[in-house]
């Protein structure tokens, strides 16, 4: 079956905010890990990622650093992909991910 994953926000397991000053590059794999640790969870994985859907606060100063982080971990494996600049996101963050992925013992779609 599919497993939906509703917006990751850089937001420790612990529910709380990275210490300092983070990086777009530290939210990126804050947030990844996050998804990553949700579809562990459910039986999936990000190599089972269909389509991920990413939320920008500001499109010039944090795709490239973003997508450094993303095209670390799906590199080889790329789902279908939206990035979206939006004016401002919960909490304060700068970025925020959703995914759609599949269960691992899924038969490839």
């Amino acid at each position: 079956g599919f497993i939906y994953v509703s917006g990751q926000i850089p937001y420790t397991p612990q529910n709380q905010p990275l210490p300092g000053n983070p990086s777009i590059q530290e939210q990126a794999e804050q947030v990844i890990q996050n998804v990553s640790n949700i579809l562990e969870a459910s039986n999936s994985s990000l190599k089972h990622v269909v389509k991920a859907n990413i939320f920008l606060t500001d499109m010039k100063a944090q795709f490239g650093e973003f997508n450094a982080v993303y095209g670390k971990y799906f590199n080889n494996h790329k789902p279908a992909r939206s990035c979206v600049a939006v004016k401002e996101l919960p909490l304060g963050v700068a970025l925020e991910m959703e995914v759609v992925a599949i269960e691992k013992d899924e038969p490839k779609l």
